[in-house]
């Protein structure tokens, strides 16, 4: 009778034949993943010129089942060669992009509620500069001191309007990471 093989003493790393077809299941689920992707997501996630190709192609034969069945095997088979770590972190990204996007407005607040709460906003703004030095310090030292302006006259709010600016001025020079 057909005894499985026993593991032998210099194998470091022994993968069983069910635990490699899991693994390239993934792989092909992951492609299939990339293959759903609208155009504007798929140019941010790194995959070689050949798997571009082999997503375009895919996209083709989407209505063709037997055809699409076959493309997504041989789209498993190419994604062994890709970085499996960035394509995940891409799509981790893409996934949580309303998240993301969130996290980046609750930062742009907090820093113009610094700037417009600090007493030493040119140092604050000096710090941004030299972090950002796509802003214009003249623009930004305005709507700081305009918002500032602002703040004392309402106590109402605590955004006003032009700090609703500031931090639109900062989102458009301050991009997410």
């Amino acid at each position: 009778m057909n005894e499985p093989t026993p593991k032998r003493q210099d194998d470091e790393q022994w993968i069983s034949k069910t635990q490699l077809k899991h693994e390239a299941q993934q792989l092909k689920q992951l492609g299939q993943q990339i293959c759903e992707l609208k155009p504007a997501f798929l140019a941010t996630v790194p995959i070689s010129d050949a798997m571009l190709e082999a997503v375009s192609l895919a996209k083709r034969l989407a209505g063709k089942r037997e055809a699409y069945r076959r493309h997504m095997n041989y789209i498993g088979k190419l994604m062994r060669t890709e970085d499996i770590e960035a394509i995940e972190q891409a799509m981790e990204k893409i996934k949580n992009r309303h998240f993301y996007t969130q996290q980046h407005q609750h930062q742009l607040e907090r820093i113009a509620v610094e700037l417009i709460e600090s007493e030493q906003s040119d140092d604050k703004i000096q710090q941004l500069l030299e972090e950002y030095p796509s802003l214009d310090r003249q623009k930004l030292r305005q709507q700081v001191r305009t918002a500032k302006r602002q703040a004392q006259q309402s106590t109402e709010l605590p955004i006003s309007q032009v700090a609703k600016e500031l931090q639109r001025y900062l989102g458009e020079h301050i991009h997410r990471s």
